[in-house]
């Protein structure tokens, strides 16, 4: 079992909260990662056929992180961390 673990995603929701003027977290999230953008769908899409697939056969109990760097971001400091 492998779960995936997608940070901003390019949706109609996303943009939603990204235009927003009350929160500012979804740029912050943004800006603050080396990706410096949100994820394609067709790009989380690329990572479920991977862990679907027989190139990640042996790969089990795994989560792939598929967020741009906001995680790292925030363990830099970068962010404050919800937890």
């Amino acid at each position: 079992m492998n779960s995936i673990s997608p940070g901003i995603v390019a949706t109609p929701l996303a943009q939603h909260e990204l235009n927003s003027p009350i929160d500012d977290i979804y740029r912050a999230m943004i800006d603050a990662s080396p990706a410096k953008r949100m994820a394609s769908p067709d790009e989380i899409a690329v990572a479920a056929s991977y862990l679907l697939g027989p190139d990640a056969g042996f790969v089990t109990g795994s989560d792939l992180l598929t967020d741009g760097g906001v995680i790292a971001a925030m363990r830099a400091g970068l962010l404050p961390n919800p937890a």
